[in-house]
């Protein structure tokens, strides 16, 4: 653990009201978090990780210099990460080969809505992040599924970890959930070659979190929120919204929407 983890959390608790309120929220003893932050205990992999994901902050990130972590989390100059292992078998290796560099515009942070596959009726806004490493294009993606009986603050957080190829045109985005690695989902999306990135449309494969895990195909879109972002402030709007929340503008709600079936195919319209 590094000496930096008492600053930066420091750092992340300004975003709220008080250190009482990220306790309660986090539901973590106000004594032992209060360790954390004096540097005289570290939390356990456990804790780090339940911490992390309420920020909406990466492991790796939450223990780098206090000057690196203050550019992530006040959207300041991105810096170069040393290496992040991968799980990319020989298989993506061969494909990362045929992938084009035309993804390199489209690295940045967005957030990206579709209808929820474990909570039919709602459309469910995650944060995720495209970037390039090492010669390939890799992306985080968090979501937070709330109960509507909680406060918005609380609820089931996921994390997933993928890799990003670009084929003849379409973005392929292949992810896997890293807190129980029991899901893996896949997004194509469409770029539409303008001059201004603002949004992109396509279709997300994957499973509900039911008990019979079911298969599933959505319409989704990815909002560009920009290259360097406030995380903590783009984290806030990470949840569940009913489809006529006033938060969904109508350009949304309309992509989300467009969806026809064509000879037992999903097609885009």
């Amino acid at each position: 653990m590094s000496d930096s983890l008492p600053v930066n959390l420091q750092l992340l608790c300004k975003h709220y009201t008080s250190i009482a309120d990220v306790c309660r929220r986090l539901n973590i003893n106000r004594a032992q978090f209060n360790k954390y932050l004096n540097g005289q205990s570290t939390p356990s992999p456990y804790n780090l990780k339940r911490i992390c994901d309420f920020f909406g902050v990466e492991e790796f990130e939450i223990n780098l210099s206090t000057e690196k972590f203050n550019d992530i989390i006040a959207g300041g100059k991105t810096r170069s990460i040393s290496k992040t292992k991968t799980a990319a078998q020989e298989i993506f290796e061969r494909l990362q080969k045929h992938s084009s560099d035309e993804i390199s515009d489209y690295v940045g942070y967005y957030h990206e809505y579709y209808h929820s596959m474990s909570a039919p009726g709602y459309i469910l806004c995650s944060l995720v992040h495209l970037r390039e490493l090492d010669g390939s294009y890799i992306y985080s993606r968090n979501e937070r599924i709330q109960s509507f009986s909680l406060k918005v603050d609380e609820g089931d957080r996921y994390s997933y970890q993928g890799a990003a190829y670009c084929l003849k045109g379409r973005f392929f985005f292949v992810d896997y959930e890293s807190l129980t690695s029991n899901e893996i989902s896949q997004t194509i999306l469409v770029p539409s070659y303008k001059s201004r990135i603002n949004r992109l449309n396509g279709l997300k494969i994957g499973v509900s979190s039911g008990d019979q895990r079911t298969p599933a195909c959505t319409r989704v879109v990815w909002d560009f929120l920009g290259k360097e972002i406030n995380r903590i402030e783009a984290y806030r709007h990470v949840r569940l919204y009913h489809p006529d929340d006033p938060a969904l503008d109508a350009d949304l709600r309309e992509r989300l929407s467009k969806t026809e079936i064509v000879n037992g195919l999903f097609k885009m319209t």
